[in-house]
């Protein structure tokens, strides 16, 4: 893997995936059936109108020759012909009624039009050239990509090793501990690149992969096509980050399998796939709409044989890598949630706890600076003895920047500027915690 502010090495990386997954230059070498192509190339040109190669190249992200040895196959089919120049343009194809009626019937059978599919059998090797578990998070490391977070330096440690386990982790503990936070920061430490392919085909069905809301692109000059290329990466794989895919109380069990929409009759991958070579965070777990022991159930697998079974219906299964991080976060009791024995195959489970005086005094100091605003040490003492100690409140990470947020709201509220008063904590405080003083 290349890290990404690291250009040195990054040409050993795309040799490694350019070897793997060169530039097709013929039907075959596709790895696709002409088939799929012919069927995929007729709904473009049923969606696009007439084409020429350079849009149908953009949208198929396969070279010319390729595209060319498909467009030979419909024209002696008779589902093509040649338009002509447009304007002085290059060469245009268009469908003929034969070829209408078959787009039409392809488009029955499989609603998806985009970039051409990457067979499953290759990207199973891509999953696992570009695997996550490569070992390299070392304390260094950890304290690089964590600095300016409150973080005591033993559970900063667990997390490390954790990660280089290869095992599932869980963070566990009380809210407001930093858990959701430190999760999706983690993403810091695999600052690589990944190819991710546009949607893989297995046998007939197109299973979309690349999510933008998941997958960030990089290199996008590098990506765009072009007719004379042939050399390099596979078009049909982007160059991405390595995903980050998290999931909370909204999480049901149908979006860890395939699912078929059958009103745009497409395949849509789940989101574990998504994850693929990057993390996988499901946070307040056992806030689901499913069983906790159902959703633990569905990773006992993956996670002892480091492959998921995804099922396509009809009893048709497929087998592909489970190559993640995949993280736990909750704020209930584990032992409420499974029995020992399966907690025992997550591996490591991290306990997120309150802060000490002197950690929530650096979290304090941050947020001062943060919000524009002057430290002032009598204020935060008036806050935890005469707040925190008197209620016997717990020092919670995510206090600060609240209470300084709300004071800060009050004194716009009143048009004053200046330092914060005692006064101005404590209305923040009796408004952000649940007063129980009951009228009787």
């Amino acid at each position: 893997m290349y890290a990404v502010s690291d250009s040195d090495a990054y040409p050993s990386e795309r040799d490694a995936v350019q070897r793997l997954a060169p530039q097709p230059r013929s039907i075959a070498e596709t790895g696709l059936s002409d088939q799929l192509l012919a069927d995929l190339l007729c709904k473009h040109l049923h969606e696009g109108g007439a084409l020429d190669m350079s849009r149908l190249v953009e949208r198929l992200t396969l070279p010319g020759a390729v595209l060319e040895e498909v467009l030979g196959l419909l024209r002696k089919d008779g589902r093509i012909e040649v338009l002509g120049q447009h304007n002085g343009q290059a060469l245009r194809y268009g469908l003929t009624e034969r070829g209408r009626n078959a787009a039409r019937a392809a488009l029955e059978r499989s609603g998806y039009v985009g970039a051409a599919p990457f067979p499953v059998s290759t990207y199973r090797s891509l999953v696992k050239v570009q695997t996550i578990h490569h070992g390299r998070v070392n304390a260094e490391r950890m304290r690089s990509s964590f600095s300016g977070v409150v973080l005591a330096d033993d559970l900063l440690d667990q997390l490390g090793v954790a990660l280089n386990s290869g095992r599932a982790i869980m963070l566990y503990g009380p809210a407001g501990t930093g858990k959701t936070y430190i999760s999706a920061r983690l993403a810091r430490l695999f600052s690589e690149a990944i190819w991710v392919p546009y949607a893989i085909a297995v046998n007939d069905a197109v299973v979309e992969i690349y999510d933008p809301q998941i997958h960030q692109r990089l290199d996008e000059d590098e990506q765009s096509p072009s007719l004379l290329l042939s050399e390099g990466v596979d078009r049909r794989l982007l160059c991405c980050m390595r995903p980050l895919a998290v999931s909370g109380g909204e999480l049901s069990m149908e979006q860890l399998d395939i699912r078929y929409d059958p009103f745009s009759r497409r395949y849509l991958a789940p989101l574990q796939l998504k994850a693929s070579n990057g993390l996988f965070v499901i946070d307040d777990l056992g806030r689901q709409r499913m069983p906790p022991l159902d959703l633990f159930n569905r990773w006992i697998v993956p996670m002892e044989e480091k492959r998921d079974f995804l099922n396509f219906g009809g009893g048709q299964q497929c087998a592909l890598p489970f190559d993640m991080v995949l993280v736990f976060s909750t704020n209930l009791n584990p032992l409420e949630l499974a029995d020992e024995a399966f907690l025992r195959r997550i591996g490591y489970k991290l306990r997120f706890n309150y802060l000490r005086p002197l950690e929530y005094e650096r979290l304090w100091r941050q947020e001062t600076e943060r919000l524009g605003i002057a430290f002032d040490a009598h204020l935060l003492r008036y806050v935890l003895h005469d707040l925190y100690e008197a209620e016997g409140m717990p020092l919670v990470p995510c206090h600060p920047r609240d209470l300084l947020s709300m004071a800060l709201d009050r004194q716009r509220y009143a048009q004053r500027s200046g330092p914060l008063t005692p006064d101005d904590l404590q209305w923040a405080w009796r408004n952000y915690f649940v007063q129980l003083e009951f009228l009787g």
